[in-house]
């Protein structure tokens, strides 16, 4: 696939990213490709040792490599600490965002000013008393509630929903079908079983840098905000839940469920399917590996699991059958230990 961008020589590259050039400087290269399959005009990386061996019979054009790794390879290469995060610079300048035009769709509707750097799409709605930063995108079909706050440079794709009073920081991307600011889940329980909604009146705030996947919904809190943090990264179909804070550079994986209430550090990143019970507080650092249950607070960092790993269905059976007499069996260790000791204690 060709570059948006036209390409850049090596040299260029290193101008603009940083890290150490080896090799010919002039190479141009327009693309980023995987060590197997790169080729003429393509620039690799090796961030991972299980593909070293690749490394010897690649095509590319150039390599993004450790200085560990660099020391051996004859051909040209670019030298830095952190080979995966230097890709994705090279691959964001080889693959500029588009963008369209700075206008307003004749269908949508805009019940407030905006500034002429805005591009807003077709049947989109903006509601009264809205701002909207300099540079920002809303695609086609959003709706932007009524006082919510939007920073500069922010990206809506397509059909995002916004309800009103939210903020949203600069530079945060929104992708197709996420809604943001929707009531949580609040209901008093009257005495013959029925329900009385709670009002949710709190907001959703947003920090800047936030990156936010498809059809994830995060809800507004019920007295205060629910707050995601600077340079948070929430992947497609997560639930943020009433009142809860993500902390800064916290990555959140698809289908993960955070549960009302709950506060999570700094630089935290939870696994596919993790599931998180409300009302806990997880410190700053913690990793939780996929489809994990977090059921009380985290107080230390470190990497976390509460999952059984899969099994054959009739090892499974066997297993839980004495998971069932697992307190039975318990008692009986702790009668015959008291016998026992009954036992040492007699002449």
């Amino acid at each position: 696939m060709p570059s948006r961008s036209g390409g850049y020589a090596l040299q260029e590259i290193v101008q603009r990213i940083g890290g150490e050039l080896r090799g010919d400087a002039t190479l141009r290269v327009q693309q980023v490709a995987g060590l197997e399959h790169a080729g003429a005009g393509q620039i690799s990386f090796l961030a991972n040792p299980r593909y070293r061996q690749q490394l010897l019979s690649t095509r590319a054009e150039a390599v993004i490599l450790a200085p560990q790794v660099a020391q051996d390879y004859p051909r040209a290469c670019i030298v830095t600490d952190n080979p995966y995060a230097y890709f994705a610079r090279v691959a964001q300048l080889l693959n500029p965002a588009e963008r369209p035009p700075a206008a307003v769709h004749p269908s949508a509707v805009v019940e407030t000013s905006l500034p002429p750097s805005v591009s807003v799409g077709a049947n989109a709605v903006i509601g009264a008393g809205a701002r909207v930063g300099e540079g920002t995108i809303i695609g086609a079909g959003c709706v932007v509630g009524e006082g919510t706050s939007i920073g500069a440079d922010a990206v809506l794709h397509g059909n995002v929903t916004i309800y009103r009073d939210c903020v949203i920081g600069a530079r945060v991307v929104i992708h197709s079908g996420a809604v943001i600011g929707s009531d949580g889940f609040g209901f008093a329980r009257e005495n013959d079983g029925s329900y009385v909604k709670i009002p949710q009146i709190g907001r959703v705030v947003i920090g800047d840098d936030v990156e936010i996947g498809a059809n994830t919904t995060i809800d507004r809190g019920t007295l205060e905000d629910t707050v995601i943090e600077e340079g948070a990264k929430l992947d497609n179909l997560v639930q943020v839940a009433h009142n809860c804070r993500v902390g800064a550079h916290t990555v959140l994986a698809g289908c993960t469920g955070i549960a009302g209430s709950t506060r999570i550090g700094k630089r935290c990143m939870f696994g596919g399917a993790a599931m998180i019970i409300g009302h806990i507080e997880i410190a700053d650092d913690v990793i939780i590996t996929g489809a994990s249950f977090v059921g009380k607070s985290i107080r230390q960092p470190g990497t976390y699991t509460g999952q059984i790993p899969s099994q054959k269905h009739e090892e499974w059976l066997r297993n839980f059958s004495h998971l069932r007499h697992l307190d039975g069996l318990a008692a009986r260790i702790r009668a015959l230990e008291n016998r026992l000791g009954e036992l040492e204690k007699k002449p």
